[in-house]
């Protein structure tokens, strides 16, 4: 994030003038050359970080360098904040940019147990992704390194994710401007991927479910009512199973950010998903997201 010191209208006018004078002064004895000593200094600008997505490859604390585990990511956003994923839990920092120098103050992380590998870990990461780090950005690759160099990250570029073929996991219901979790007990099973066949399939928290379904311009219009699998479900997953199943039906306006996606029905009604892990952009057709059932055929 850059930052800009005011100056008064006094100061201003002044360089300006000095601007002005330097310039007469280089062009009386004719073009200076390379390196003559000119003096003219350049301000390297903010390592443009802000609006992008990385895969954490490791990280080094002490010189000693350790692999990350699956899931390991984090994402600079526009606002000066930073938040990722340690493989476990989940975490949030404040990062000024000045130059090719990013200073991160690690804000919050959540607590959730984890496995003695992945714990070391985040220690470790937490360690690595803290105060003035040095950037270096070649290609889809930047690498944080501490002044001492002691400390670092490698990271990779994120690429957004498609519409099509990405297994897309559902984890909350919208209304209108309201965004709601899901039905508490309703487990994690929700997901659904659209085919380049055109043919859309998934689980709808219980049973698995299967459609026909286009997408023009940023409409995706699902031709419902979808044919499902008739398992028995508990109750929540029942109340959840019912409302995707009235969503999922009809012209759904989408919206895809990197991993992120949004469908919501001319009333407002929609949900909101995630890219399920692991997910490349390529699931295998026949898979549909779904938990191991044979997706029905659509209606």
């Amino acid at each position: 994030m850059q930052t800009q010191t005011p100056r008064t209208l006094a100061s201003a006018a002044s360089a300006a003038a000095l601007v002005l004078l330097l310039a007469a002064c280089g062009t009386e004895g004719g073009t200076a050359g390379a390196g003559s000593g000119s003096g003219s200094d350049t301000v390297s600008p903010d390592l443009p970080v802000a609006g992008t997505h990385w895969t954490i490859g490791a990280v080094t604390v002490d010189g000693r360098r350790s692999a990350a585990p699956d899931g390991a990511r984090v994402e600079f956003g526009s606002d000066g904040r930073a938040r990722g994923n340690s493989g476990c839990n989940t975490f949030g920092a404040t990062v000024a940019v000045k130059g090719d120098t990013l200073t991160v103050s690690p804000q919050e992380i959540t607590e959730m147990g984890c496995p003695g590998d992945r714990q070391r870990f985040e220690t470790e990461l937490v360690k690595a992704f803290t105060g003035p780090l040095k950037g270096k950005q070649k290609g889809d690759a930047l690498t944080l390194t501490s002044a001492d160099g002691r400390n670092g990250l490698e990271l990779t570029a994120e690429a957004d994710l498609p519409l099509r073929g990405t297994t897309w996991k559902i984890d909350g219901l919208i209304s209108g401007d309201t965004a709601s979790s899901l039905p508490a007990g309703s487990g994690d099973k929700a997901r659904f991927v659209l085919g380049a066949d055109g043919r859309v399939t998934g689980n709808l928290g219980c049973n698995n479910f299967a459609a026909t379904a286009r997408v023009e311009g940023k409409t995706l219009t699902i031709e419902g009512p979808a044919a499902t699998t008739r398992m028995m479900c508990t109750s929540p997953q029942m109340q959840l199973e019912t409302k995707l199943y009235e969503l999922l039906d009809g012209p759904l306006t989408y919206r895809l950010d990197h991993r992120t996606l949004t469908l919501t029905n001319a009333a407002g009604e929609g949900l909101g998903a995630k890219a399920a892990a692991g997910t490349t952009g390529e699931t295998s057709e026949g898979t549909g997201g779904t938990d191991g059932q044979e997706p029905p055929a659509p209606r």
